[in-house]
């Protein structure tokens, strides 16, 4: 059997990776990619958990140009994550793989109340646990939810899926001589204000020690590279 490097993971997708070229609405054939890969991993016995964005329907941080409350706008997103958890769990449930949504915000209908204990137990049962409506407060990016929930359920690395390979010095789409990291750390990411995760999620990350890859999650076959233990990406650790 293949032999993984990490157990637990905990693996972190935008919004906009399911809406495509787009980069709104679901794309069937990305969220099919998507559910290929983790599926993958999960034959290999690695433990996964998802914290989905809901940017490809809407962002809170819109909220202010569209004239409504802040707050208003966060709860709106968090609902948009809500959706996006639903189609994943769809997806990945025709494939064979037995999933479980836990929200921060209570939908009995459709969803678990996150609780910790909870998910820890869906995980080691070997469900892939889908984390809903980021924190359940305005003002906190799925993120800084990832990072949160990562460390909560003790995993062991953060993923954070992009639609880019790395992370860079500079934007590659408006410098052509942007060089990638293969490493770097917590400190020079905030130091240089690379885009890697908000502020708060990189602090939390650096605070207790966790890693995070970043990486192009479009890329077939990635996801399992890095459990595996292959450099793809960019590591940040401290």
């Amino acid at each position: 059997m293949t032999q993984v490097k990490y157990k637990r993971i905990l693996l972190k997708l935008s919004g906009e990776i399911l809406g495509g070229e787009k980069g709104s609405g679901i794309e069937s054939s990305i969220i099919n990619a998507l559910v290929s890969q983790i599926h993958e991993v999960t034959k290999l016995g690695v433990e996964v958990g998802v914290v989905i964005g809901g940017g490809n329907i809407f962002r809170g941080v819109q909220a202010g140009s569209q004239g409504l409350d802040r707050v208003t706008g966060d709860y709106m997103g968090m609902l948009a994550t809500a959706i996006n958890a639903l189609a994943l769990q769809d997806r990945l449930e025709a494939d064979g793989v037995h999933t479980r949504v836990l929200s921060a915000i209570e939908m009995k209908e459709i969803s678990e109340p996150y609780i910790k204990r909870r998910a820890t137990r869906h995980l080691e049962k070997g469900r892939v646990v889908i984390f809903a409506c980021g924190t359940g407060n305005p003002f906190f990016t799925t993120d800084t939810a990832a990072s949160l929930r990562a460390m909560e359920v003790g995993a062991e690395i953060l993923l954070k899926g992009t639609k880019v390979d790395a992370v860079y010095d500079s934007d590659p789409k408006k410098n052509p001589n942007a060089k990638p990291f293969g490493k770097i750390t917590f400190m020079d990411v905030l130091q240089k204000g690379l885009k890697v995760m908000d502020a708060a999620a990189i602090s939390l990350c650096m605070e207790n020690n966790l890693p995070i890859v970043v990486f192009n999650v479009g890329v077939e076959g990635n996801l399992k590279r890095i459990v595996c233990g292959d450099s793809v990406g960019t590591l940040v650790e401290g």
